[in-house]
């Protein structure tokens, strides 16, 4: 099965790019190459990026005892296992202390590194980074692997209590989905919300369909059409009957 998510507010859409940047650069960290870490680091400088946009330390700890008051609230419930309750209140109270353990601007370590700064600036020029116009970044990437994953390794450890918090708000937030069977109608599919509040919606299709899904919603409203793949023509709305399951999340 593929997975499309679709962030309806700003706040779900940002937590939602980090989780793939944070993804990005602990794959590359993790790799041998000289040209893997160099996209280590690059996703290293769009994290720096996208969460300097958003307080998100205050807003995920806000959203942590949020969602720790309302499962306390579930206890002696007989429809709850004691056990997941207290496994997942658990884990929100280790990550809300990871983040209070966080002290001043997000990646103040990474923006007073002269020497990271520098690649980060010359990074944002295509082609910018070759070695004529960063020798010693040059340099580095011919250090022995250790000694590069060690680096990225202590970039990285700063930041990871905002990777820990978005992983829990996230995971709350998809166990939340109610699903829906659909199908579309000639590659087309709406839905009206009346009044529900929605957060996020996700579209799960099966692998061998041929087809994708552009999504478009709104407060009031869900929009999906279906587009094949069509080589190098452009993409054309399917217009058999596409089978699919909708799931709306909101915490």
């Amino acid at each position: 099965m593929i997975i499309y998510e679709h962030p309806l507010n700003e706040r779900i859409r940002t937590l939602l790019r980090l989780e793939d940047l944070f993804a990005k650069a602990a794959h590359y960290r993790g790799k041998n190459d000289a040209l893997d870490h160099h996209a280590a680091l690059l996703s290293l400088f769009e994290i720096l990026e996208v969460a300097g946009r958003a307080d998100l330390k205050s807003d995920l700890i806000q959203e942590l005892e949020r969602q720790k008051n309302m499962l306390e609230g579930l206890r002696h419930n007989p429809a709850i296992s004691e056990a997941a309750l207290d496994e997942i209140l658990a884990t929100i109270r280790k990550t809300h202390e990871s983040l209070h353990s966080i002290s001043g601007k997000f990646g103040q370590h990474l923006r007073e590194n002269e020497w990271l700064m520098g690649i980060k600036q010359r990074a944002c020029i295509p082609g910018g980074v070759c070695e004529f116009d960063l020798p010693s970044y040059h340099y580095w990437l011919h250090l022995d692997k250790a000694t590069r994953q060690k680096n990225l390794a202590e970039w990285i450890a700063p930041l990871l209590p905002i990777n820990d918090g978005l992983a829990v708000v996230l995971r709350m937030l998809r166990d939340s989905g109610k699903l829906s069977h659909q199908r579309t109608q000639q590659g087309a599919f709406q839905q009206m919300l009346s009044g529900r509040v929605v957060q996020m919606l996700r579209v799960v299709l099966e692998e061998n369909l041929p087809c994708f899904p552009e999504i478009s919603a709104n407060k009031y409203a869900i929009n999906i059409r279906f587009n094949t793949v069509g080589g190098i023509d452009r993409a054309k709305i399917c217009d058999e009957g596409i089978p699919f399951d909708l799931i709306l999340c909101s915490l």
